[in-house]
């Protein structure tokens, strides 16, 4: 006969076995974010409404252009882990993994063509 605590039977236990390194990925991400968001507006608001060549003569500088990829990649990751969060907390069975695989790859998609059009802007 085996004497198990409550404690000692729960630990190793959990939803996916990796909730604190989720956890400590979101609140990096957002402190990040903190930082960058106010850079990118300060950087890219002066530019809203100027004639596309002043766009990409500013953009072809490399301070806007990293801040801006910066918080487009800092961004996006953020949205995919919040967003997988979301879809396993109210989502369930097969409907789940085909939600969470679409929002990484809309992610990441969107990190894609958006760096990509970053650098087709700067050079």
């Amino acid at each position: 006969m085996r004497y198990l605590t409550d404690r000692k039977r729960a630990t190793g236990l959990g939803s996916a076995k990796s909730g604190t390194e989720h956890f400590w990925n979101m609140t990096l991400s957002s402190i990040g974010l903190l930082v960058l968001v106010p850079l990118f507006i300060f950087t890219f608001g002066p530019q809203l409404g100027a004639p596309y060549e002043e766009v990409v003569a500013y953009f072809a500088r490399p301070f806007p252009a990293i801040v801006a990829g910066l918080t487009l990649t800092v961004g996006m990751l953020h949205f995919k882990n919040g967003a997988q969060v979301a879809i396993e907390d109210y989502v369930g069975g097969l409907t789940r993994k085909i939600a969470i695989a679409v929002t990484v790859c809309l992610s990441y998609a969107l990190i894609g063509a958006g760096l990509y059009a970053l650098v087709r802007l700067a050079l």
